[in-house]
């Protein structure tokens, strides 16, 4: 998509944001292909085995007694379900809640390290600090101020639950079965110490892998106040580096996430 295909008042904004810097790295965002990284909310959604679904309800939709046509609705849905944030206050108590994140987390150029082929093999693989010293090898360090994106491949299997998350099963003693892929906590430590990226994001249910119990990737990057993008879509839209991210939750007062939109462009 190009701006010229959007309405004037988008295409307005998204122009604004392109001749805005950003952040104190002073990255400008460059024009070109607005690539969507979110999956819609609606009945399909893939939603944790222990969650409720989503919930679209109708107010009213049709004629008035005035003679114009009117809709309005109320949804209901589960903080961490579908494209969503997990804010680091999900896992690290006294860390930042969803509208706590400085808006400079959210924001940035992306780096996409793609797994795609090992993760598809495997169910339970784990994005490990080799995969991310093999990605630096070929594309040079991962930059400081980046948001890092995991491509497993699953989102190709969105919104099939039993393939996406390993089981169609709901309830809690579905959760024993899940499998998906997700990041190898000595990875998640690694970045810590050694990388100093904004946020993470990956096309899984959860940053860490299905068969977790500890859910220590969480638990590392959240005390460090690295939030969590889960459930991206499109993520083989994106290069290995080059693109930008802008990854806007619902600012839930106190949450530990939220539905996300979530696009990237790609510069021509």
């Amino acid at each position: 998509m190009k701006l010229k295909d959007l309405s004037s008042t988008t295409a307005r904004c998204l122009l604004a944001l392109q001749m805005t810097v950003c952040g104190s790295g002073g990255a400008v965002i460059p024009a070109g292909r607005i690539v969507d990284l979110s999956h819609d909310y609606s009945e399909e959604t893939v939603f944790w085995p222990t969650a409720d679904g989503f919930k679209l309800e109708t107010d009213f939709e049709g004629i008035t007694e005035n003679g114009y046509y009117y809709s309005a609705y109320r949804f209901c849905t589960a903080e961490h379900g579908g494209t969503h944030i997990d804010a680091p206050v999900h896992f690290a108590e006294g860390r930042n809640a969803v509208d706590e994140i400085p808006l400079e987390q959210l924001i940035g150029p992306a780096v996409v390290v793609d797994v795609t082929k090992r993760a598809l093999q495997d169910p339970d693989y784990l994005v490990s600090t080799e995969d991310l010293t093999g990605w630096e090898a070929a594309n040079g360090a991962i930059p400081d101020g980046s948001i890092l994106l995991l491509r497993t491949g699953y989102g190709r299997y969105w919104p099939d639950a039993g393939k996406y998350l390993g089981t169609p099963d709901r309830g809690a003693e579905a959760v024993a079965k899940l499998h998906f892929p997700g990041l190898d906590p000595k990875a998640a430590k690694w970045l810590v110490e050694h990388r100093r990226v904004k946020s993470v994001g990956l096309d899984t249910a959860s940053i860490d892998y299905g068969q977790s119990h500890l859910y220590e990737s969480h638990r590392i990057l959240f005390e460090a106040n690295i939030p969590a993008f889960g459930n991206l879509a499109n993520l083989d839209q994106l290069p290995a580096t080059g693109s930008h991210v802008i990854a806007l939750p619902m600012k839930i007062k106190g949450g530990s996430g939220g539905p996300l939109r979530i696009i990237a462009i790609v510069p021509d």
